[in-house]
């Protein structure tokens, strides 16, 4: 029995590691995009500014324009440094905005230092940006005056490392999920092994008990051939039903074969496995069989009939009072045949039917709540059916549902 998901657990890791990447990739192509137009923007404020210094040195009306510069390089949030032709930087005019905008410096420095750290400013911003070049044309000749040096605003700074930072909180978020859901595997899984334990300990505790009785009963009567007899019979197929456990649980994991069947004659025997043995349970249960005898339906036999015994026992728990019925019903659909299993317990609020398939769900003090479950997955997985509850209200009964397709001329 396998309890991993094999090749396909890694595929899905795969997938979701490859899609991962994608987003990733995707989220830093579009920032690294809106990067890239707000540094050319602010290029182009820059270019426009040396234009405007170029107009100037051209001009004759330079203080018209000096206010109009005023109010260019007011918006700008970058640092920019103005230096002469051959990055040269007049330390004793530094405090003008003309020189210096948005770069943070020790005023108390000495003016050698200050060369120093702003030369090293110089290179930094040279790296990020190619300076822009003011000129002047006299007599036909272009002469480069000034150089505006220029780096990045804080918001385009913040947008390149914004996507690195988000990646390291998605990687976080994905580490602590991956932790999680690895804990609540292995929980779960945990918790499928102490029920398929609990479940096998069930299933041979019938036969077993019955096992007992039936000794008992040859102490008693080992001098009459006839009931000594009898008992053997019931030996034997409690016996065989043991050896039908054992197969049924080798199944699960496997690909189940299935065969054309006589529904009637497959039900017809659990009738009388459970009614030879209700006496045993304390109550007094009456249990009935309705099946046409020519539905033929393709299972597997022994999966199948597991399906219907959990279903009965499930009943057999959810009636508390001595006056049970549990009704075992079969009929064609066109295409489809449903069996039904109907009892008259205690039977389930609407708000927990959802649950009652879910493994490890149980309203039994004992319950490890895996006999649903297992025959879900027997009915759907195996049998490519459905297994549900049709109707059910508290203290009336409940009628489990089961839909299988009818087997072709050819099954």
């Amino acid at each position: 029995m396998k309890m991993s998901g094999g090749p396909a657990t890694a595929n899905i890791k795969i997938a979701l590691i490859f899609a991962a990447l994608i987003i990733a990739g995707a989220t830093l192509y579009y920032t690294q995009s809106i990067v890239q137009k707000l540094q050319a923007r602010e290029r182009k404020i820059v270019e426009l500014y040396a234009k405007t210094m170029e107009y100037i040195a051209n001009s004759e009306e330079s203080a018209n324009l000096t206010f109009l510069l005023e109010n260019i390089i007011q918006p700008i949030d970058f640092e920019m440094i103005l230096t002469d032709s051959t990055n040269g930087i007049d330390i004793s005019n530094i405090s003008k905005i003309s020189n210096i905008r948005n770069v943070k410096y020790d005023s108390t420095l000495s003016k050698t230092a200050l060369e120093r750290y702003f030369k090293n400013k110089l290179n930094e911003m040279d790296d990020l940006n190619t300076p822009v070049e003011i000129t002047h044309t006299s007599n036909g000749e272009k002469k480069v005056l000034n150089k505006i040096h220029f780096g990045e605003s804080a918001l385009i700074t913040q947008l390149k490392y914004f996507p690195y930072v988000q990646m390291l909180i998605a990687f976080l978020f994905i580490f602590t999920a991956y932790i999680g859901f690895s804990q609540i595997k292995k929980s779960e899984q945990s918790n499928i092994w102490v029920g398929m334990a609990k479940e096998t300990a069930h299933q041979f505790g019938t036969p077993l008990t019955s096992l007992l009785g039936w000794i008992e009963l040859l102490k008693i009567n080992y001098n009459d051939p006839d009931k000594v007899l009898d008992t053997a019979e019931e030996i034997e197929d409690d016996v065989q039903k043991l050896g039908k456990i054992t197969n049924r649980f080798s199944k699960i994991g496997s690909k189940a074969e299935l065969k054309r069947e006589n529904l009637a004659d497959s039900l017809q025997e659990i009738h009388e496995y459970f009614s030879r043995r209700l006496p045993r349970f304390g109550k007094k249960v009456e249990l009935s069989l309705s099946v046409p005898s020519d539905i033929e339906v393709l299972i597997n036999r022994e999966l199948f009939e597991w399906v219907i015994e959990n279903l009965v026992k499930n009943a057999l728990d959810a009636i508390e009072h001595t006056n049970g019925v549990i009704k075992i019903s079969a009929r064609e659909m066109k295409n489809k045949v449903e069996i039904e299993v109907n009892d008259n317990g205690k039977g389930v609020d609407l708000k927990r039917r959802k649950d009652i398939f879910r493994p490890g769900y149980s309203t039994k003090k004992r319950g490890w709540g895996l006999g649903l479950s297992l025959s879900k997955r027997i009915i759907e997985e195996y049998h490519s059916g459905k297994i549900f509850v049709s109707n059910s209200s508290p203290d009336e009964g409940t009628t489990f549902k089961i839909i299988l397709d009818k087997p072709g001329k050819e099954g």
